[in-house]
C-alpha cells in the first residue's frame, strides 16, 4: 500500500508537471471507483490545476478549486505518461479505472489511476471543499508533524498494541503496514509493545524513528519518477517484506506474523529480546 512517503512523492510529481496545466477530459473506466456524484467528473473539464498535496495517505489535486482527492488503497497506483491514448478506455476492462488528460487527447500528457487484483479498493472524490469527505474528516494529526511530546500525549492510556496504534489512521496518519514494520525495528520496539505503556525512553526511540524512517522516505521518493517509486521503497526497507532474510542489524533471522489479509516482519533479537511473537496461522498449520 502506497503510505506517506510515496504519496508525498506522487503531490511533488504533480506539482512539479501537472500545475499549470488544463484538464481536457476525464476518463472513467470504473464506475465504482467514484464515490462522490455531484460535482460530477466533467465539471473538472477545462480546469487549470492549481495545486497538489497530501491528507495523510490521500492525494489530493486541486483544479481552480474543485479536488480530485484519491485514495489508492492497497494495490491502487498513478501512472504517468507523457501521452496518452485519445481513445475512451473501456469500462471493465484490466486494471484502469479513471484517466486524467492534460493536454490535448493523444497529444498531452496526464495520468491513469490503476488498481490491480480482484480486491478492489481504490477511491475517488470529487469536492469543492477536502473536509467534505468523512474519511479525512477523521484522519488523525500528519506523522511528520507531531513532536515528541505531542506522540506522548497522543499515545497516552491507549490500551493497543503499539504496531495497531501507529497505524490506526484516526490517531496518526500517513503510517501503513510497512514503515511501521520498519520504524519498531529502527526503534527496537516490539509491534506488540502496549502503546500507552512505554518508557520514556522507549518513547523517545519511537519519535526518533518515527521521524528518521519517513524523512528518509519521502527524501529517496520525492524527485522520482512515479514509475520507479514502489522500486524505491521496496529498496529501503531492512526488515519489512524480508521474512527469512538476515537482519542487516544484527543478523538474526527476519519473521512473520501473519493475519487472514496481511502480515507484519520483525527481527526478535531488536525487538523481542530474542522471542519469537506468537503467529496463531502459522500454529494451526503446525498442528
Amino acid at each position: 500500500m502506497p503510505e506517506l512517503p510515496e504519496v508525498e512523492a506522487l503531490a511533488h510529481h504533480l506539482r512539479e508537471f501537472a500545475v499549470g496545466r488544463t484538464v481536457h477530459r476525464v476518463d472513467v473506466a470504473s464506475l465504482q471507483v467514484l464515490k462522490t456524484a455531484s460535482p460530477p467528473w466533467t465539471e473538472l473539464h477545462g480546469r487549470t490545476v492549481t495545486g497538489a498535496g497530501r491528507y495523510g495517505k490521500y492525494l489530493d489535486m486541486d483544479c481552480d478549486g474543485l479536488h480530485l482527492v484519491v485514495h489508492l488503497a492497497r494495490a491502487g497506483w498513478l501512472r504517468w505518461a507523457d501521452t496518452l491514448s485519445a481513445a475512451p478506455p473501456k469500462p471493465g476492462k484490466g486494471p484502469l479505472a479513471l484517466r486524467v488528460h492534460l493536454g490535448p487527447p493523444g497529444e498531452g500528457p496526464g495520468f491513469d489511476l490503476t488498481e490491480a487484483g480482484t480486491k478492489k479498493g481504490l477511491a475517488v472524490w470529487i469536492v469543492t471543499d477536502v473536509q467534505q469527505i468523512p474519511q479525512i474528516q477523521t484522519l488523525g494529526p500528519d506523522a511528520l508533524s507531531l513532536s515528541a511530546e505531542d506522540l506522548a500525549k497522543l499515545l497516552s492510556g491507549r490500551t493497543e498494541r503499539l504496531k495497531n496504534a501507529i497505524t490506526d489512521q484516526r490517531l496518526l496518519s500517513g503510517i501503513g503496514n510497512a514503515y511501521s514494520d520498519e520504524i519498531l525495528h529502527t526503534a527496537k520496539l516490539s509491534p506488540y509493545a502496549t502503546a500507552g505503556k512505554l518508557t520514556d525512553g522507549a518513547m523517545a526511540r519511537l519519535h526518533e524513528a518515527m521521524q528518521s524512517v519517513l524523512k528518509d522516505a519521502v527524501d529517496r521518493s520525492v524527485g522520482q519518477s512515479a514509475a520507479r517509486l514502489k522500486g524505491e521503497k521496496r529498496s529501503g526497507l531492512r526488515v519489512h517484506a524480508r521474512t527469512g532474510l538476515p537482519c542487516p542489524v544484527c543478523g538474526d533471522t527476519v519473521r512473520e506474523v501473519s493475519f487472514a489479509d496481511k502480515s507484519f516482519q520483525y527481527c526478535p533479537t531488536c525487538q523481542t529480546n530474542g522471542k519469537p511473537l506468537a503467529d496463531r496461522r502459522m500454529s494451526k498449520l503446525l498442528k
